[in-house]
């Protein structure tokens, strides 16, 4: 008897033992090393956070459309300019060189053209001439046929006497009628040729512009008007075609632009509302473009303010913003934590004070604060919030 007695408490303790012992998916963990929060219900805020840095609303580039050398400068690096100013002149006698060729040449185009011009007026003058005659002598034949008609009918001359008037006056018809024909057809032919040398003048004259355009740009003028920057250009530096010479920024009109992390790029779109905050005072503002090219998991948006920026901004200066992605609304949330950098997909679900077990859920959307719950969790329970990396192996927690 006391041997079976042996038996049955070594197999008792042995059980014991066994079930005191963890699993080998269980991990044990000293309670003061992990924080937990509670799934409540309330309203969530949807918003993001953003750390936005002032910049101008609008930039224009200037650059060189000619190159040459900085022969002088007209103003300086931050100056205010207006439309038209200018900023430097450069010199380039080859390029001034050959303007002065281009344009003799054109001149001497146009002296050319004005020379057809004054030949189709000739042409036109002489047939209007020779029409005039023709008409003014036929006209005579009629009052001299009409004449003799008068005295034929009286028997005073006769025939032979008549019919000399009769021939010249068909002739002075026939003529008429021919020079009538020839000048219509001569008409046309030039005006076309007028309507030519007029187009040919025209793009010579635009040619000529042209020409000379290229030499008013070896000044350098502002585009726009605002506050001239990056303007670094110095007394005989060469520039080439095309290069950057500064960019004028628009002044008393700002724009922020902050990254986001990329979890929002299918949320955030343009018009969406946002709140900036400065010395205590919130300012309205709204997305005023979304670059959606992901750069370290986080996209840039430009916000711009709906009435009258802060006075006091400055290019470079950092505001606090907050991104209003909704209205608020009731929804089962947790609080935010380092267990969502696990994916979100997974949270360890308090049973009891001494474990914590591994549940399956799904999560929407998350505020700095809070993280929306749309699956796997109910209001009451608690969570743990610590980060579960150095869980990843384990579906229960031991809590010691």
């Amino acid at each position: 008897m006391v041997r079976i007695a042996i038996g049955v408490a070594v197999i008792v303790a042995a059980a014991v033992l066994w079930l005191m012992m963890p699993s080998a998916n269980s991990l044990t963990v000293d309670a003061a090393a992990i924080r937990t929060g509670e799934v409540t219900r309330a309203p969530f805020r949807d918003f993001v956070p953003l750390r936005a840095e002032v910049a101008p609303l609008r930039t224009v580039f200037v650059t060189a459309i000619s190159g040459g050398q900085v022969a002088e400068l007209a103003t300086a690096d931050g100056a205010m300019v207006v439309a038209g100013t200018p900023l430097a002149r450069l010199s380039n006698p080859a390029l001034e060189l050959d303007v002065a060729s281009r344009s003799a040449d054109i001149a001497g185009q146009l002296s050319a053209i004005s020379g057809q011009r004054l030949s189709v007026q000739n042409t036109r003058q002489t047939g209007a001439r020779d029409l005039a005659d023709a008409r003014n002598a036929l006209s005579k034949a009629q009052t001299l046929l009409t004449q003799k008609q008068v005295l034929f009918d009286k028997g005073i001359i006769t025939r032979p006497a008549i019919d000399p008037a009769r021939e010249d006056l068909a002739y002075q018809r026939a003529r008429v009628s021919a020079l009538e024909r020839g000048t219509a057809e001569a008409g046309a032919t030039l005006a076309d040729q007028s309507s030519g040398i007029a187009a040919t003048a025209q793009q010579l004259r635009e040619s000529l512009a042209m020409v000379r355009a290229s030499l008013s740009a070896l000044v350098l003028r502002a585009p726009v008007g605002g506050r001239l920057t990056a303007f670094t250009l110095q007394p005989g530096q060469t520039l080439k075609s095309g290069d950057p010479v500064g960019q004028i920024d628009s002044e008393g009109q700002w724009k922020l632009t902050a990254d986001v992390d990329q979890f929002y790029l299918g949320r955030v779109r343009t018009g969406l509302g946002a709140i900036a905050d400065l010395d205590g005072r919130s300012y309205p503002m709204a997305v005023l473009k979304v670059l959606p090219q992901v750069t370290d998991g986080r996209f840039r948006v430009e916000l711009a303010f709906r009435g009258s920026p802060p006075a006091e901004l400055n290019r470079g200066q950092t505001l606090d913003v907050r991104l209003v992605l909704g209205a608020d609304r009731p929804a089962v949330v947790a609080p935010n934590g380092g267990w969502l950098d696990a994916g979100g997909t997974t949270a360890f679900v308090l049973d009891g004070n001494s474990k914590a077990v591994r549940r399956a859920i799904v999560t929407g959307r998350r505020n700095p604060d809070q993280v929306e719950i749309v699956s796997g969790l109910a209001p009451g329970e608690r969570i743990v919030t610590t980060a579960l990396t150095t869980y990843a192996p384990f579906q229960t927690l031991l809590i010691k």
